[in-house]
């Protein structure tokens, strides 16, 4: 794993400078990044660019004809020099380290919520603002359904977990009771 986030780092830093110098807007670049991403990450794609009948020009037009939205000349550019130098593998590492010096540049986090039930928007606006002030930056939410929680949320930002489940309280009556 070290190896493709090696592979990918200088993809990532080159694709940021340019999209930085060229004052694109950069939530619009980790869209189109995080797309061809995951597009690249799908095996079927992977077995037929590593087909030597298969030319690098077809690969690509597949891509763009694959991803929803039109691609801008810098994206299309972009996945041009990633199929020429053979690194379509490295694809959905390069848009994690994208998406992190995105981050790092506005000052935010991806931050990931699971819950047991559907989050309504309202609700996780206001969920978002207390956990902005509890982390102290300002976080990119995604919601994923875990039923396992009985209720209540866990959030993961980077490295840090903030547990206030139903599950997790449990798990901690029970310690306490058995300890």
């Amino acid at each position: 794993m070290a190896e493709l986030a090696t592979i990918a780092r200088p993809y990532a830093e080159a694709l940021f400078k340019t999209c930085a110098d060229q004052g694109a807007d950069l939530s619009n670049s980790v869209a189109w990044v995080e797309e061809l991403a995951a597009i690249a990450a799908n095996p079927q794609l992977r077995q037929l660019a590593g087909n030597p009948n298969v030319s690098g020009t077809q690969v690509f037009d597949l891509i763009t004809g694959v991803a929803k939205s039109a691609l801008p000349e810098s994206a299309r550019n972009f996945l041009r020099v990633v199929l020429e130098n053979g690194r379509l593998d490295a694809l959905p590492e390069v848009a994690a380290q994208f998406r992190s010096l995105v981050n790092s540049k506005s000052g935010s986090s991806d931050a990931v919520v699971y819950s047991a039930f559907p989050i309504a928007d309202a609700a996780l606006a206001e969920l978002g603002a207390t956990l902005e002030k509890r982390f102290g930056r300002k976080l990119n939410l995604t919601v994923k359904l875990d039923e396992s929680l009985i209720g209540g949320v866990r959030v993961v930002v980077g490295d840090e977990v903030l547990d206030t489940s139903v599950k997790a309280r449990l798990e901690q009556m029970k310690a306490a009771l058995t300890a």
